[in-house]
């Protein structure tokens, strides 16, 4: 076997094994605990911890009152919940819409410094045993909060994530409707990892930790979640997973806009891998570090890189190799072609489902690439831009 067949094949191997071979085999390990080890169950606790609802808003006057109303109606003790806003460098009508609400803590000052030194700042004023953050503009179900502090009867269980959910219209183009499938996907890799050990991670829209895990963050941090969720593993507890809390919202208004969100994300995920640089050691984390890197750092390393190779590699293969080679390449021109079908679509707003998930595919690893520059050249700042989402 020629050394170049050899390159195309460990690449395609990393690629498919990143996006289709560790869900598989993710599955199969769950499958096999089961097994021996049963259901996992999650003891519920007669006494319910106190808990401090923390949304860090920025000039969201358009959804604050519905996300208030939205707050409110949450089942959960009254006596054992309080709700802080943090508004700081709001221009706009969101601290006066807060204040109308005396249920609810705002903290508000002229400066902005971006959300992770806002939330720096809040969480000197949480006394509560369990912090829960939510963005502005998603929604939660009734029993979000009592479905999430159930697995702090686990000690080991430091942080608790929720699940996003996405809006798709009927109407939706080409980049909504990859977007909510693309986190159908992810949810359930989040809660085959939560099942084996625990997950890669959090997301903004709905997570929580124990209070007294929290250390500030940096400041300049672009994925305040992440690494805030990941440092906790650090210290030895797991992240739980709990599908059945839930946080809602539309999806991007555009693929513009969607491409914004994810060049920021990956910019950002080069930035948190050096600093969670400890959950590399398959020593102290020998589970996790399993299930990180498959999960996270291929998706966001070798993976694109290896996905835009193959094209060329395949291409040199199809005339001077076997002929299955031709098939390989033939069977990758009609995935291209698919997906730029999907993006003159997309841009003619016209959803057709054939095309949409080639071409979001694409979108996503190209982000990888742009979101790597941004790194390098330091040019992705913490201060957060708002992609603007569907109606």
């Amino acid at each position: 076997m020629k050394s170049i067949e050899i390159v195309f094949i460990s690449l395609f191997a990393v690629v498919a094994y990143s996006y289709v071979g560790y869900g598989v085999l993710l599955y199969l390990f769950v499958k096999i605990k089961q097994v021996f080890f049963g259901l996992k169950k999650v003891d519920i606790s007669s006494s319910l911890p106190t808990v401090t609802l923390l949304i860090a808003a920025w000039n969201e006057e358009d959804v604050i009152e519905e996300k208030i109303q939205n707050s409110l109606k949450l089942n959960y003790p009254s006596d054992k919940l309080q709700f802080l806003f943090i508004t700081d460098g709001s221009t706009d009508q969101t601290p006066e819409i807060i204040s109308k609400y005396n249920q609810v803590n705002l903290l508000h000052q002229s400066q902005r410094n971006g959300k992770t030194a806002a939330i720096n700042r809040a969480m000197k004023h949480v006394t509560s045993e369990v912090v829960v953050f939510s963005d502005a503009n998603t929604m939660l179900n009734n029993d979000a909060l009592l479905e999430i502090v159930k697995h702090y009867s686990n000690e080991k269980v430091g942080c608790v994530s929720g699940e996003k959910r996405v809006r798709i219209p009927e109407t939706a183009q080409a980049s909504a409707a990859g977007e909510g499938l693309y986190w159908k996907y992810e949810s359930k890799l989040k809660q085959w990892d939560s099942e084996l050990y625990s997950a890669a991670g959090a997301a903004g829209e709905l997570f929580s930790i124990r209070t007294h895990l929290f250390n500030e963050t940096e400041v300049d941090t672009i994925l305040d979640d992440f690494v805030i969720s990941l440092r906790i593993v650090e210290k030895g507890y797991v992240i739980a997973y709990e599908p059945n809390a839930y946080a809602l919202e539309n999806s991007s208004d555009s693929i513009k806009e969607e491409l914004k969100r994810k060049v920021r994300i990956c910019a950002g995920a080069f930035q948190s891998m050096i600093r969670l640089a400890s959950l590399l050691n398959v020593f102290k984390h020998p589970v996790f570090t399993f299930q990180y890197v498959s999960h996270r750092v291929l998706r966001w390393t070798i993976a694109p890189l290896a996905l835009f190779m193959l094209l060329p590699l395949n291409g040199y293969l199809a005339f001077t190799g076997p002929y299955i080679y031709k098939i390989i390449l033939v069977l990758q021109v009609f995935f291209y072609a698919f997906a730029i079908l999907g993006w003159k679509y997309e841009k003619m707003k016209t959803r057709k489902k054939l095309f949409f998930i080639p071409f979001y595919f694409l979108m996503m690893n190209y982000s990888v690439l742009a979101g790597f520059k941004r790194f390098l050249f330091n040019e992705q700042s913490q201060i957060w831009q708002r992609a603007q989402r569907a109606v």
